[in-house]
Parts: structure tokens; sequence; C-alpha cells
């Protein structure tokens, strides 16, 4: 007896749910696009003949801007908001949804990148009504784009509790944590942007820098290698992949991370000059200097004052034209002595030179002591060779004056590529101490081959 009255109630259920749906779709095809065009229009005629009468009717006016925003005709559905946004303020438009109101004022501001209107009309909005998802979230990410990210993440945060896997919301939390210098919370934030939204380049980016600013450099590296290529993110990636390569001292790679953000087109002026800057500056580096000329010559067509490149130009055209002075300032320290060693074995004419010591000390100078004789005199001398283009004070002399007590020697020649200070010259007034200052020094670099060569020559002979 059940069996009989199941399947009855089951196919007068089914008859009725057949009604309904066919009931829908006669309405739906009563208010379909003709019909609704019809309401459109009638809205529209109504709500403009009422504001004949009195440009003011808040009802008239919303019903307008309800047409265009749903439209998306966010010029026309601004200015009807905006003229009731300002009724509704004064509390002059009964029986209007104030929120709604200035909700929508706010949004289509909004849409016409006008944000302070927009910033106006969400903030009415939310003084009406603090847990709707939109209104929380665009106010928070205006407040983002003004920097004022403290403020911009109370509202995100409330924005996360109607929405809490939102990836926009996430995203700007994790950038406005990571611009109030939190890197490692701003984080967490970013991965889950990502992990929904796997195609934002800039959120990527944005990880690797807190990556970077949380002395994470390894993963910090991989990211921005990874973003190298890419058009738009890619010459800064390259910029601070390079920059984080100078830092542990891989100048060959960093090279090929400016070249490559160099290749780039459509580079921000500030970030072509930066990698032109660090191009030219790791070159100089590695004893690339002809290169680096180019590149530092290039920025300085674009931007003549930009940092120390006149100063460095100037430097490094002067060494570009001296190859031995070049080895004095930047080569190895075994070049650096083989120099030297050439120097004083030409220093004196026509004498015999023994050399029985050579010290380096850091790479700062070299000290050679050598026995000179000559068909006038003989004699135990010590040379110093100081690497440095700055100024040199007394007391490096004085240490210097006692270095040659403690060894016996006879005579002190110290020879920079800088220049000795007023004291440093007084105090080697009475003592046996040559000073050679850059012009002396770059005159004997440029002859010292010469006179080397033909030294070796007079010993074959």
């Amino acid at each position: 007896m059940m069996i009989p009255i199941v399947i009855g109630v089951f196919v007068f259920a089914l008859i009725v749910v057949v009604f309904i749906f066919v009931m829908g779709r006669t309405k739906s095809d009563k208010s379909g696009p003709g019909k609704r065009s019809k309401n459109r229009e009638a809205k529209l005629q109504d709500a403009n003949k009422r504001l004949a009468h009195n440009p003011l009717d808040p009802h008239a006016l919303f019903d307008l801007g309800e047409v265009y925003f749903e439209e998306e005709a966010w010029d026309k559905a601004m200015r009807a908001y905006e003229t009731l946004d300002d009724i509704v303020a004064r509390g002059a438009a009964q029986g209007v949804d104030a929120f709604e109101v200035h909700f929508r004022y706010g949004f289509s501001a909004l849409k016409l990148a006008m944000t302070e209107q927009a910033h106006k009309g969400f903030s009415m909005a939310r003084a009406l009504r603090q847990d709707h998802f939109e209104t929380n979230f665009n106010l928070g990410a205006l407040e983002f784009e003004h920097k004022n990210y403290e403020k911009a993440i109370q509202l995100l945060q409330q924005a996360r509790q109607q929405n809490p896997e939102n990836p926009a919301v996430l995203r700007y939390m994790g950038h406005a944590l990571f611009r109030l210098k939190k890197p490692k919370e701003a984080m967490s934030f970013i991965r889950k942007a990502i992990d929904l939204a796997p195609d934002d380049k800039e959120s990527l980016y944005t990880l690797a820098e807190c990556y970077y600013e949380a002395k994470q450099t390894e993963q910090a590296l991989r990211i921005f290698s990874h973003l190298r290529a890419d058009p738009v993110m890619g010459p800064s990636a390259c910029l601070i992949s390079g920059t984080i390569n100078t830092e542990i001292r891989k100048n060959d790679l960093a090279i090929q991370d400016f070249e490559m953000g160099l290749r780039h087109e459509n580079i921000k002026p500030d970030i072509l000059a930066e990698l032109r800057y660090y191009l030219g500056t790791t070159l100089i580096k590695q004893n690339e200097i002809n290169k680096a000329l180019t590149q530092l010559k290039l920025l300085q067509m674009d931007n003549p004052s930009y940092k120390d490149v006149s100063v460095l130009i100037g430097k490094y055209q002067e060494l570009n034209a001296n190859k031995n002075l070049q080895i004095f300032l930047m080569s190895s320290s075994a070049d650096f002595v083989a120099l030297c060693r050439k120097i004083v074995m030409t220093y004196f004419p026509r004498a015999k030179v023994k050399i029985s010591n050579i010290s380096v000390n850091k790479n700062e100078w070299a000290d050679i002591l050598a026995e000179i004789s000559t068909p006038k005199w003989s004699d135990l001398i010590m040379f110093r060779f100081i690497r440095t283009q700055g100024s040199i004070g007394e007391m490096i002399v004085r240490e210097f004056h006692a270095h040659l007590k403690d060894v016996k020697a006879g005579k002190g020649v110290c020879m920079t590529v800088g220049s000795f200070s007023d004291e440093a010259k007084r105090y080697t007034e009475a003592r046996l101490i040559d000073l050679i200052e850059k012009e002396r020094l770059n005159a004997i670099l440029n002859s010292v081959d010469a006179k080397a060569a033909a030294l070796t020559d007079g010993k074959r002979r």
C-alpha cells in the first residue's frame, strides 16, 4: 500500500517542479532583452520627468543612477550619485538607502580614477556599515595607494573577516606590511596571494624583496633570477639580482645580470641609470676599464650629475691610458709586486740591485728592501709602494721611518699615486726619506717598461 502512495507523491512533486520551471521560463522570456529595454526606457523617462520638475528629487536621482550603475556607465552614474550623495549627507532624502548611495558614489568615482571622491564615498558608506566587504576593501586599497599603510591594514583586516581567502585582500595586506618594514609578516600573506593568483608577477617580486630584507638571500636571488626575463619586472629584477651577486662577490654573474637588464625595452629612467652605474662599477672591479667607461659615459650623457660618475670617468680614463698605473692601483698583489720589483731594479741608473726582502701589507702597500751598488756609493734602501690615490698622513711616514731603523736601511723611498700631507712632508725634511707623489710616480710608471727592457738587453750583451 505504501509503494503506490510514494509513487503518487513523487509524480505529483515532479509535476509541481516542472510547472514551476516552465512558469519561470515563461516569466524569464517575458522579461527578456526587449522587456528590460522597455523597463529601462520607462524608468529613465519617469526619472527625467520628475527631475525636470525638481532637479534634486532624491528618488528620481536614485533611479537614474541605478540604471547607469547597472549598465556600468560610470560617468553618468557618477553625476547622479554625486548630486544625491550631497542630498543624503544633509539628511534630505527620506526613503533612500543612504549606504547604497554613498557606496555607489564611491565605486563610480573609483572606476573613473577619481580617488578623492571615491575615498569620500566609501568613508561615508563605512560610517553606516562597517561589515561590508567591498567598502572595507576599496577603502583599504585607497589608503594603500596614499601610502597610509597602517590604516590600510586595519581596513583590509576587516575585509578579510568577511572574505578570508580573497587574493586581492591578501595581496594588499602583504604589500602594506612590506612597506612598513615587516618582511617576515608580509611573506605569509604574499605567498597565499600568489597561490591563489600565480600570474601576479609584482607580488612575486615583492616576495623576493621580503626574502632579501629578511636576509634570506638565496631564496631572494632564486626569484629575482626567475623574473629577469619578464618584460615588466625584468629590469628591476636584473638590477637587484646583480646587486646581490656583487654583495656576495660573484662579479661575473652580476655583470651578466646588469647586461641582461639593459637588453630590455622601455626601461624606466631611474632603473636604466642604476643598471648602467652598477655595471660600470662592477666592470671596474674586474679591471675591464674600457667597457666600464663606455657604460659610465652613456650614463653621463643622460644624467651628467648622477652620483660620482664624472669623478669615476676622470679617474679611470687616466687609468685606461696607463696600463702600469692600472696595475699599481687595481691588479692582484702578485702583479702589483712584480711591477714594484721592476721599479726598484731600474730606479737608480747604472746600479747593481739585489732584492733581499719583500713584504705586503693587506694589499695596501708593499715594502721592498734592496742592496744598491753604484760606481759612487752603496747602501741598503727600503722602498714602500702605497696603493692609494688619497692623501698619506704623517703616521704612515713615521711607521715607515721606524721600519727603516729596524732593518738598518740607510735610506727610504716612499711612493704613492696620491699625495703626502704637509705634516708628512715636514716630518721627512731632516730624515733620509724621499717622498714620491703622483706626478713623479706617473713618469716612473710610463718609463719603467722601456728601462727594464734596456736593462735586460744590457745583461744579455
